[in-house]
């Protein structure tokens, strides 16, 4: 709800913002045109004075940062970032800029709920669903669409699927999908768009469609990364405003390829001249490289929808000489390119399919838009060497996103579930008190607190097994301490250079003790896991 409530302000505000200037929501067209050039410099003036109020360096936005932060840091996300996504993405979608909402309903969302959870003091384990559900929660109140929603999180940011992550995901996304028709209705994003039925005689035209679309979505792709590393050495402040002249001179031209609402688009999709609706794509397809690769916040996702719409209804046009029939099938080939070419450019074939689906309400979209998915994706992983934009964007940003396949199961497991409570603690006993123990308890691992002047130091006390003849009757093994909300990758990080020893586990402070986790354990429960 925290996530959902966070999605619904933010679209409150973007709407009130551009209610200051317009009558009717993203028709730029009514402006004057001195006054259209200078609202996108105005935006980006706004997002830099944001940027330098929570300091430049905390300046990392959008689904990418998302999906580093949830493999390497749990899902949680910094405060400073988050401001910045907020009054950033507000701006941007305000004033015109070719970007999407989804970027900042994925942050926000994940934002929103690891807030909570480091507020509760969750396991990080649960900490990291919890986000997961943030983020199916946001992306469902931004386009009323749960189930794509559900899809999008297991497929594109977690990238797996797991019963006790897919029930909380799912309610999480049912629970944003009510409170933002509790507030905007019961209309979803697309319901403009109508699925007129495709026969069997234009499967064969959906398939070279596909591979068209996998072109479009390489080239997308590719330029994409070429802007972000053209511009590279150029500070931040220079490239949002290079970005905010440049859609501000073609939205002097040509306001219609200001923003990236998709029902302003749908205007255009139908009873169009090929020029305009070419005009317009190419000009929506620059712009939304120019913003998204100078770095203006905002998702990627929403450009995409717009110009695989329009690259829809584009090659819908020859579908009228190459089969004789009055029917207009631009809605359904718009509803075809948003699914071929979110697979193409996300590598998300069943996010894309559950969208169209949900999208339609038609399930006779299913089987055409399969035939348009599977050669996108051929077309451009297999034939052209594509690969998913959000990787490419964390390659190239040096941000990791995978683990280690050790690593990555012991993040599962909280320490709370694993560590041992039925400990013997000695406070600076002799050894002759702690081999009495071992003597009658040997199963039981031991501690030992030793006080210092204002410190206390825990070690494991266990039987010294080495060969040495002048070696003591125990061995003496320091431990560090792990808070309650580690998981045992931590405690892997901390023993598997030794490969002995234990660590102690504290709920408030690191000087009180309330469970102990040695190498052992860890070491049974990874066999465990394995076979």
């Amino acid at each position: 709800m925290s996530a959902a409530s966070l999605i619904i302000l933010f679209r409150l505000c973007v709407e009130w913002l551009q209610g200051l200037y317009l009558n009717e929501l993203n028709q730029f067209s009514s402006l004057d045109p001195l006054f259209r050039f200078a609202l996108p410099i105005a935006g980006a003036g706004f997002i830099i004075l944001f940027a330098f109020m929570t300091g430049f360096k905390h300046y990392r936005l959008g689904i990418p940062f998302v999906i580093h932060r949830l493999k390497q840091r749990y899902g949680h996300i910094p405060f400073r970032t988050t401001i910045n996504q907020f009054f950033g993405g507000m701006a941007a979608l305000a004033t015109g800029f070719v970007v999407g909402r989804e970027g900042p309903s994925v942050h926000l969302g994940a934002a929103g709920s690891s807030f909570i959870g480091h507020g509760l003091k969750l396991p990080y384990n649960s900490i990291r669903i919890l986000a997961g559900c943030g983020i199916a929660a946001g992306i469902s109140a931004s386009f009323n669409t749960p189930f794509a929603a559900v899809i999008f999180v297991m497929e594109v940011v977690l990238r797996e699927y797991r019963i006790h992550i897919f029930i909380p995901v799912m309610l999480a996304a049912a629970c944003g999908s009510l409170m933002t028709r509790a507030v905007f209705g019961q209309i979803h994003e697309l319901s403009f768009l109508s699925f007129q039925d495709i026969s069997q005689w234009h499967y064969p035209y959906l398939i070279l469609f596909g591979i068209i679309l996998g072109f479009i979505a390489t080239l997308f792709n590719n330029q994409l990364m070429n802007v972000m590393r053209l511009f590279r050495p150029v500070k931040m402040v220079w490239r949002i405003l290079i970005a905010a002249v440049i859609t501000a001179i073609f939205g002097y031209f040509l306001p219609e390829s200001l923003s990236a609402s998709l029902d302003v688009t749908h205007s255009f999709v139908t009873g169009q001249s090929v020029g305009l609706l070419l005009a317009i794509l190419i000009a929506k397809f620059v712009l939304a490289l120019v913003a998204i690769g100078l770095g203006v916040p905002g998702g990627l996702i929403g450009p995409v929808y717009v110009i695989g719409m329009l690259s829809g209804a584009v090659l819908a046009i020859p579908v009228g000489f190459l089969i004789s029939d009055s029917l207009d099938y631009s809605n359904s080939f718009a509803l075809l390119g948003i699914a071929g070419l979110m697979t193409a450019v996300l590598h998300a074939p069943l996010a894309a399919l559950s969208s169209v689906m949900e999208l339609a309400y038609n399930p006779e979209v299913i089987l055409p838009a399969m035939l348009v998915i599977v050669p996108a994706y051929v077309t451009s992983t297999q034939l052209l060497g594509n690969r998913s934009i959000f990787m490419r964007q964390l390659d190239y940003q040096k941000l990791s996103y995978t683990i280690s396949p050790i690593r990555e199961t012991l993040q599962k497991t909280g320490v709370l579930a694993v560590m041992d409570t039925e400990y013997k603690l000695f406070i600076d006993a002799p050894d002759k008190y702690i081999l009495d123990f071992l003597d009658t308890s040997p199963t039981h691992p031991v501690v030992l607190r030793s006080s210092f002047e204002i410190d206390v130091q825990y070690s494991l006390v266990q039987y010294e097994l080495s060969l040495h003849h002048d070696s003591s009757a125990l061995a003496y093994f320091d431990m560090q301490a792990v808070s309650s909300q580690a998981t045992l990758a931590e405690v892997y990080e901390i023993l598997q250079a030794n490969r002995n020893g234990a660590v102690y586990v504290y709920e408030t402070t690191p000087s009180s003790i309330i469970g102990v986790i040695t190498w052992n354990t860890l070491s049974s429960y990874l066999h465990k896991e394995k076979f």
